[in-house]
């Protein structure tokens, strides 16, 4: 039987996240396109008409986008920290860390969009980050 490193869970949990958030992004959003009767056009300037909706159907889309974007990072880190075997206790905890904050965020973001709350979840998610940066770069050398 093939083993597998704990590493690829947490990237796999955050994976699945951001597919709840997509289906929770659509879920609010096809029903407010409909409730504005808008005709969607595609010449229009890209976002215009999203703006359109209320508030609080952005905040899914704009979630989801932010877990394609930082998250990128998170998901190489884990790679290259496999690739070389580094999946010790604190790589696990920092891992897990960074997917549970990622989450938070996503919910601070999606069911009211506190900025300042949400700010400070993101600026928290950035240390685990760090720390999973610094241990691979320690391995790499």
């Amino acid at each position: 039987m093939e083993t597998h490193s704990p590493l690829l869970l947490p990237a796999a949990v955050l994976v699945a996240w951001t597919l709840v958030m997509w289906l929770w992004m659509y879920a609010t959003r096809i029903p407010a396109i409909q409730r504005a009767k808008m005709r969607l056009d595609p010449d229009a300037p890209r976002g215009q008409q999203m703006a359109e909706l209320p508030a609080p159907v952005r905040w899914k889309a704009d979630n989801y986008n932010h877990l394609l974007e930082q998250p990128l990072l998170f998901y190489v880190l884990l790679w290259v920290l496999e690739r070389v075997g580094a999946d010790g206790p604190l790589v696990l905890v920092m891992a897990w860390s960074y997917v549970a904050l990622r989450v938070i965020h996503s919910l601070v973001q999606a069911l009211g969009n506190r900025i300042e709350v949400r700010f400070a979840v993101f600026v928290l998610s950035n240390l685990p980050l760090l720390v999973l940066t610094v241990v691979a770069i320690t391995k790499l050398r």
